[in-house]
């Protein structure tokens, strides 16, 4: 059991280099508050956790470190706000299939 804690606690502190596991890891650290706003939230209205979620994703994952793997998976070039909100927009359309809720 323990071998599973420390694979499980490696894996939460590796920064993420998909989007997709971008938003498992929101997934896994959001409370059920946090998950619902996010979830009931319209398209148009996801704009709106660009200073909190948003800057939280910009620092936690490194969207400023050059060469960021994870930057680069939300679009080449791409600013490190726009990198959050294709995070954001991803977690969104998973929540709103249903999972995380």
């Amino acid at each position: 059991m323990t071998e599973i804690w420390s694979a499980l606690s490696s894996e939460i502190l590796r920064t993420p280099r998909t989007v997709d596991e971008a938003v498992g890891r929101l997934l896994l650290i959001m409370n059920d508050t946090e998950r619902r706003a996010v979830a009931c939230a319209d398209e148009d209205e996801l704009v709106e956790f660009h200073f909190c979620l948003g800057v939280a994703i910009r620092n936690a994952f490194g969207l400023h470190n050059p060469g960021s793997e994870l930057a680069a998976a939300c679009g080449t070039g791409i600013h490190p706000d726009d990198a959050s909100g294709v995070i954001i927009r991803a977690l969104w359309e998973r929540l709103q299939d249903g999972e995380g809720k």
